[in-house]
């Protein structure tokens, strides 16, 4: 099912299959700014990440001695049993609860509820995840969302950057043949600027542990901002493409893929949130469109 929500300023799509952002458009002008999904490329769009991020080495985590299987970024995307609520013409959200299929490949009660909201420019993506379980519950989360890129067939990609706000720790780690974050790292932070170019890309994803930058603006070298990504609650970030393609995928998160030496362990997994029983994490993001008139 597809949720719709909108303002004066903006449209805006969700597919309750996956909780996925399918649309960001502008009213004025009716220009789309996320990734449409081309299957010849990359089908996705925005998935969500939870309740790991990226891969697990050999794609299982053992947990009190028994070992347990999760698929790349976890089981929100491509879900058909989230359901979907309307709550009004400018707010939706989807939510997941346990069940036996879940706790197949992760042993734990939860409710898991992503929200969609707008206004004005902005829309805010927020996530609560309830702990309904008798012990802790260890979880990644995060976005996935792409935006198009460049926005006009005229421009280059190379017109484009990603400028970075209060950057703490400029290492982007290097991703190895099995998918897992090495020690290895490059430099790709100029004066708080990624440079997007068709070979950004080429080992994979970007990815800053504990950078902890607070925002994230896409720009045209001489036109200015065209969106921006606040995400405060989340001191990890992902930038990835596939390369080549016209869209770049700016992602906020909490964790990150397993790491070469990892034991695991999903209690030692480096990154990994704990939520005491009972307990509730709240955590979102905020897209705004810079030029919505």
């Amino acid at each position: 099912m597809i949720h719709t929500i909108e303002n004066d300023e903006l449209i805006v799509r969700i597919d309750t299959t996956g909780a996925e952002l399918t649309s960001i458009k502008t009213k004025k002008n009716n220009r789309e700014f996320l990734w449409q999904g081309d299957p010849a490329i990359w089908a996705s769009q925005a998935p969500v990440l939870f309740p790991i991020i990226g891969g697990l080495k050999n794609g299982t985590y053992t947990y009190k001695g028994k070992s347990y299987s999760l698929p790349k970024h976890g089981f929100i995307r491509y879900n058909k049993n989230i359901v979907g609520t309307q709550h009004s013409a400018t707010k939706a959200s989807c939510t997941l609860s346990s069940s036996e299929e879940t706790l197949d490949g992760y042993p734990f009660e939860f409710s898991f509820t992503i929200i969609f909201e707008l206004i004005n420019n902005q829309l805010i993506v927020s996530h609560t995840i309830e702990n309904k379980d008798s012990q802790h519950m260890f979880f990644s989360i995060g976005g996935h969302p792409a935006f198009n890129c460049p926005l006009n067939s005229y421009e280059a990609y190379e017109d484009y950057y990603i400028e970075l706000e209060n950057v703490e720790n400029s290492k982007s780690y290097v991703l190895n043949d099995q998918g897992l974050i090495s020690k290895n790292t490059i430099s790709v932070i100029n004066d708080h600027k990624i440079w997007l170019n068709d070979t950004l890309f080429d080992q994979d994803a970007l990815i800053f542990k504990n950078i902890h930058a607070k925002k994230a603006t896409l720009t045209h070298k001489t036109k200015g901002p065209v969106l921006s990504m606040d995400f405060n609650d989340f001191p990890d970030l992902g930038i990835w493409a596939k390369p080549k393609a016209p869209y770049v995928c700016i992602e906020p998160w909490l964790g990150y893929a397993d790491v070469e030496e990892t034991t695991q362990n999903i209690e030692e997994k480096e990154g990994i949130q704990k939520l005491d029983e009972g307990k509730t994490h709240n955590s979102s993001y905020t897209i705004a469109i810079t030029n919505c008139k």
